[in-house]
């Protein structure tokens, strides 16, 4: 499959359903989502999830229901 290019409203969406939240690697600026169960990824809002993937330009990208943080195209 394909990945496509997707919203940050639609990732929240998609994550929300696997029960995923959105996290960054601490001490970096790379963001990623997580169950919550690593202690090397601290738990970010969705606003700060956003900023990030703004900032450093980033696109979540999916394909079936699996999403992955890439660089825009």
């Amino acid at each position: 499959m394909v990945m496509q290019p997707i919203t940050p409203e639609k990732a929240m969406e998609i994550a929300k359903k696997k029960g995923l939240k959105p996290g960054r690697v601490k001490g970096t600026t790379g963001v990623q989502f997580t169950k919550g169960r690593n202690d090397r990824l601290e738990i970010i809002d969705w606003d700060e999830f956003k900023t990030t993937l703004s900032k450093r330009k980033l696109q979540v990208y999916e394909s079936g229901g699996w999403m992955k943080i890439m660089k825009k195209h």
